[in-house]
């Protein structure tokens, strides 16, 4: 674990921190709270912090954005 880890990872919750459960939230912001005050996270710490990213980064639902992009079809050549 690096304090540049740590930074992305805080970063990037930060978009999801209105979705975390009330014991989430108030976890996340006992670690942000560490992290602000330049303490490099424990072990535990950071397993907490990485399975908030983990939850909600790495498992999150992919939009498909293929409809977007075709061509509509012409039927008037029927």
């Amino acid at each position: 674990m690096s304090y540049r880890e740590q930074k992305k990872y805080f970063e990037i919750l930060k978009r999801y921190e209105r979705k975390f459960d009330p014991k989430e939230r108030e976890d996340y912001k006992m670690l942000l709270k560490r992290h602000k005050d330049d303490e490099d996270l424990d072990k535990l710490s950071f397993e907490r912090l990485e399975n908030l990213y983990i939850k909600y980064h790495v498992n999150r639902e992919k939009v498909n954005l293929d409809n977007l992009f075709k061509k509509p079809e012409d039927k008037s050549d029927e």
